[in-house]
This record gives structure tokens, C-alpha cells and sequence, in this order.
């Protein structure tokens, strides 16, 4: 008998590939849009060879202003099209925040639901890599304060893949933050499914079952929260590990579901401390598991500072495997 052929893992840039090919082929009214996405591929090679299987007509090679890319999306959408939007690095987002908070997120609320934003906007984002300050942004507490909008950052090559489907399947705007330093990260590397598939917008995962703390996290971070939970087991704490994947909306009840279990928590991400994402959390667990509680609940997050050129002082001010098993440790101890 001749031995079964071993399928080949899949990357996360590849899985996110795969996700844009496939539906390119599916949806004929879905147009991508975004600067060197076409000729060159894209700055890391995310849509590589799109534009010679799919044309001209359907991979626009856009001008570097993120406000024309999102601005001439808007107007596609508006004409049926289903649309990608490329930001080369998410740090430049903000060139196009008036079209995407003013015009993209309030369209189907303007219309009294007559008209749909079929629209992803997705880009490479995230510190760890020696960016500085223009290429290492987690921005993600912006859009999250947006009505209309919703928020996805992946952190496996699986997840990358469905939510993306799921994106841009969903008539709503989704802004999509995937990971750079999680590209070509061969440690992850996994075979994805033959079959057609989603990942809900909007579920959580648990990557890791435990019984006294919960670590509540997404992106890059949740393989940073991992390796605290496996340093924590020195010290007789079993660590619980929540992948959001989703922003917006939210997975509250995974939350409260493990805090039933642990009452104990901290949330962990790479944005600023002020105002960012983990603010949000704590409040809703203060508003919905307060009862669960048996200590405060701490963040975890960077400094409020720019993200340093400098690998010494870029990991001195992002969050690391240390300070998450520190932070564990201290609720485990209250």
C-alpha cells in the first residue's frame, strides 16, 4: 500500500493569500485596491499574482493616499462591488480616517439599511520586528470606537484564512490587522482544510484550558501569553488562554464563561495602555463578571510612548512573556 501523501502546511501570509484567490474566484464583483498590491504583489507578497490571473480590471495598483484607496472603495461598494482595500502598513490608516469613519462606517446607518459596505480593509500590523514608530502600530482601538465597523486580528494561519472568507462575505465594513511578525513564522505553520470554510466574526477561542487565571489577549500576543502560561506552571498556576480573534463584536460570554471557571483575570495587548482595547475589556468584565471576581483585573499593554527603533527598548516597552507571568502571578497572589 503506498504510504499517504503528507499534506503541506500553509503560512499565515500564504493562508491569507489563499483566502483572496479564492475568493476573487468566487465573487466576480470583488475588486482589490492598494499601492504596489498589483505588479509587485504587495510589500510582503500578501497579493502575489492576483493581478496576472485576474486583470487589470479587477488588482488596481492605487496611488500612495490611503484616502483615494478607501475613498474609491466606498464608491465601488456603492456601484456592487465587493472590495479589498490594502493598507501597506496600518500605521498609514489614519490618511485615510475621515472616508473610513465619516463615509464607510455610517453608510448602511445613513440609509436606514438600504445600502450595504461590502468593504475589507486589511494590512500589516504590529510591533516585535524593529519597525519604530511608523511601522509597528497595533491602531485598532480607533476603529473599534466606530459604530459600524468591525474588527478582526487573526493570529493563526487557520483563523487568518476563515476570517478573512468571512470578511469578505459580510456586507458590513471589516477592518482586518494581521500580524507581520507572524507572516513567515514557520512555528505556526499548519494544513488547512480542502474544503471551502469560515471562522465566525465574532467567536473567541481558547487556546489553552486552565483553572486559575484567565489570559485574555489576541494577535501576536496569544504565543507571548502561551509561554507565560508554561512559565506559570512553575509556580503551581494553571493559566487559561483566550484568542478574541474578534474586536468587534466582542465574545463576551467566552469571558465570563472562564471567569466562572477562574475568577481570575488579566488582559494582554500591544497597544497603548490609555485608551486601547484592554481598557474595554476590563469594563465590560467589571459590568458583566464583576460577581466572578476574587481580584482586580490588570493590563498588560505597551507603554504609552512610540513603539522604539531599538530591539532593547522596542521590548521594553511592548509587552512581554515575563511581564504576562508577572501580571498572573500578582492576581493569583491578591
Amino acid at each position: 500500500m503506498a504510504a499517504t501523501q503528507e499534506k503541506t502546511k500553509k503560512n499565515y501570509l500564504t493562508a491569507i493569500r489563499e483566502a483572496l484567490d479564492e475568493e476573487m474566484e468566487r465573487n466576480p464583483d470583488m475588486i482589490c485596491l492598494g499601492e504596489d498590491i498589483g505588479l509587485l504583489g504587495g510589500a510582503f507578497g500578501v497579493t502575489e499574482g492576483l493581478m496576472s490571473k485576474f486583470g487589470t480590471h479587477r488588482v488596481y495598483d492605487m496611488p500612495i493616499s490611503e484616502a483615494a484607496i478607501v475613498g474609491v472603495g466606498v464608491g465601488a461598494c456603492l456601484n456592487g462591488k465587493t472590495v479589498m482595500a490594502e493598507m501597506q502598513f496600518i500605521d498609514f490608516i489614519s490618511c485615510g480616517f475621515d472616508q473610513i469613519v465619516n463615509n464607510l462606517a455610517t453608510y448602511h446607518y445613513r440609509t436606514a439599511g438600504e445600502v450595504a459596505m461590502p468593504m475589507v480593509i486589511r494590512g500589516p500590523a504590529g510591533g516585535y520586528g524593529g519597525g519604530a514608530l511608523y511601522h509597528s502600530q497595533m491602531n485598532e482601538a480607533w476603529f473599534a470606537h466606530s459604530p459600524g465597523i468591525k474588527v478582526v486580528c487573526p493570529s493563526t494561519p487557520f483563523d487568518a484564512k476563515g476570517l478573512m472568507k468571512a470578511a469578505l462575505r459580510d456586507k458590513n465594513p471589516v477592518l482586518y490587522f494581521e500580524l507581520k511578525q507572524l507572516y513567515r513564522w514557520s512555528a505556526i505553520d499548519e494544513v488547512l482544510p480542502d474544503e471551502d470554510y469560515e471562522v465566525p466574526i465574532g467567536k473567541a477561542a481558547i487556546r489553552r484550558e486552565g483553572r486559575d487565571v484567565t489570559i485574555i489577549t489576541y494577535g501576536q500576543n496569544v504565543y507571548h501569553c502561551l509561554d507565560a502560561a508554561k512559565k506559570l506552571e512553575e509556580d503551581n498556576i494553571d493559566a487559561e488562554v483566550i484568542d478574541l480573534r474578534s474586536l468587534v463584536p466582542l465574545d463576551e460570554a467566552a469571558i465570563v464563561q472562564s471567569l466562572q471557571k477562574t475568577s481570575r483575570a488579566i488582559v494582554v495587548n500591544e497597544a497603548p495602555r490609555t485608551c486601547g482595547f484592554a481598557g474595554e475589556i476590563v469594563a465590560r468584565i467589571s459590568e458583566t463578571a464583576f460577581q466572578y471576581l476574587d481580584a482586580p483585573v490588570l493590563r498588560v499593554t505597551r507603554m504609552d510612548t512610540p513603539v522604539p527603533w531599538a530591539h532593547s527598548l522596542e521590548r521594553y516597552v511592548l509587552p512581554s512573556v515575563e511581564k504576562i507571568a508577572e501580571a498572573a502571578r500578582s492576581v493569583c497572589r491578591f
